[in-house]
């Protein structure tokens, strides 16, 4: 038996064989004997193989779930820089003076008809009302359109996580039209019920530039200073203290 090891294992490299009692290889010739551990082998070499069709399973799962990761960063950032790119043209808008009650006047208005959202469906989730609302801002450059958008959305998804974010455009886009007592009812709306919210910051800095276009100096800078107390460090601090100077 000995030498039989022996010569497997050297027809056989890098296999190494323990001496199996007689009991498990049987009784019989040299060749039945043989046969037994070739079955034992293939027996091995067939569980090997279905491990490695599992370890090559596993691989193609880690990667599909690391290019939706990626794919789902890749949205974020979308995301992020829409919400960007939207506070820019809104800043960009409000850094224009105003248009005063009396332009606003004499300034021809777009029939309902005209001011409607032209290809959109009535039928929309939470996530494409609220997309219809922002491109109406960032794409379409339809603020008027946007803003009953923006009203809509607030009043069919009142649990919504945006509903901060469409009470500050909102807040914005008044403000833009000069229609400031409207604008700091919804910028207030986020300092007062949405305390967590990332717009509150800048809510409380639009509410001061709010008091401020209005002649309300002290009351503006009560909110300035709020906003300095109560994030600094931030970018609403930072124009808050511009503000501040200012006054």
């Amino acid at each position: 038996m000995q030498k039989l090891t022996l010569v497997l294992a050297f027809l056989i490299p890098g296999v190494v064989f323990a001496q199996a009692p007689v009991s498990k290889l049987g009784s019989g010739s040299v060749e039945e004997r043989l046969e037994q551990l070739e079955r034992v082998m293939d027996a091995r070499n067939a569980a090997q193989m279905a491990l490695l069709d599992q370890m090559a399973t596993l691989q193609d799962e880690v990667a599909d779930l690391r290019g939706k990761t990626e794919e789902h960063a890749y949205q974020l950032e979308q995301i992020l820089q829409r919400q960007r790119e939207i506070y820019q043209e809104i800043d960009r808008r409000l850094s224009a003076t105003p248009v005063t009650t009396a332009q606003q006047q004499a300034t021809p208005q777009a029939s309902p008809e005209a001011g409607s959202a032209v290809g959109y469906s009535s039928n929309l989730s939470e996530n494409d009302a609220y997309d219809k609302a922002i491109r109406l801002v960032m794409e379409d450059r339809r603020y008027d359109a946007a803003i009953p958008e923006f009203r809509s959305f607030i009043e069919q998804y009142p649990d919504s996580t945006y509903v901060p974010n469409a009470h500050y455009w909102l807040g914005q886009l008044l403000y833009a039209e000069g229609k400031y007592d409207e604008a700091k009812s919804e910028f207030s709306a986020v300092v007062e019920r949405y305390p967590d919210s990332n717009k509150r910051g800048d809510s409380i800095l639009k509410l001061g530039i709010v008091a401020q276009q209005q002649g309300e100096k002290q009351l503006a800078r009560s909110y300035f200073e709020k906003v300095i107390n109560e994030y600094p460090n931030s970018t609403p601090a930072g124009l808050a203290e511009k503000r501040l100077a200012n006054l």
